[in-house]
């Protein structure tokens, strides 16, 4: 695979993250214990660079909850490739992440 990105800890981190099932920017940031200002620019180097995907939810169902909409993040065929160097780089954070009810 060639290098999109930076494969960091937070990054491995991040895409273990959303590929568990956590797709959201505060749900990215409790699911892996990172500051706002690592998660959030992180979400937005990896979309850009292809890794990630980026959905806008309905405004009419952000404003009936009373907050403000979320943007959806999704592994692309990119991201999920990199999930491969993940488990090489990082193995301990692997079984931290695995998706409910399935294999890490």
């Amino acid at each position: 695979m060639g290098r999109l990105f930076s494969l960091t800890y937070p990054t491995a981190a991040v895409l273990l993250a959303i590929r568990g099932g956590h797709r959201y920017g505060f749900d990215i940031m409790d699911a892996t214990g990172l500051p706002d200002g690592t998660v959030y620019p992180l979400l937005r180097r990896l979309e850009r660079r292809g890794v990630l995907s980026g959905d806008w939810e309905d405004e009419a169902t952000a404003r009936a909850e009373r907050r403000p909409p979320r943007r959806y993040y999704a592994l692309t065929p990119v991201g999920e490739a990199s999930l491969d160097e993940v488990a090489r780089r990082f193995p301990a954070l692997v079984p931290l992440f695995a998706p409910e009810g399935g294999a890490p």
